[in-house]
């Protein structure tokens, strides 16, 4: 994998950044996108991982989690306005997260609230919840 090669190749400077784009999908699998957000729960956890290795190292890992982005992706999708950012914010806390060594950042903010209700919530209230 591509993360591996960087890893290896900044480990061997001693420093670096690593961002790895998931999301807040991969927090807990839902029957709209479930082979989507299992895909991304997986890297999030590869990007865990890797964190931990390379943690001696001086290469950092961040893991972003977006939240819905208005993204040719998500074009045609009925998002709430209120919790869809752009592009540009989303940049804009990845660089901010990277400033700050941060190892995890939900974005926009609120995302991080969010999904703690949504993974905590027992798997029967879950069920019962379709168009979450």
């Amino acid at each position: 994998m591509i993360f591996e090669t960087l890893a290896q190749s900044m480990m061997e400077r001693g420093y670096g950044v690593l961002v790895g784009i998931s999301s807040v999908a991969g927090d807990r699998g839902r029957a709209s996108n479930y082979w989507y957000g299992s895909a991304k729960s997986g890297f999030t956890e590869f990007l865990s991982g890797l964190r931990q290795r390379m943690q001696s190292s001086g290469v950092k890992v961040l893991t972003v989690k977006p939240g819905f982005v208005r993204t040719a992706m998500t074009a045609n999708l009925n998002l709430p306005p209120a919790l869809t950012s752009t592009p540009e914010k989303t940049a804009s806390d990845i660089l901010r997260a990277v400033s700050k060594n941060q190892p995890v950042l939900y974005t926009p903010f609120f995302w991080f609230w969010i999904m703690l209700i949504i993974r905590t919530l027992p798997e029967k209230i879950f069920l019962k919840l379709k168009n979450l």
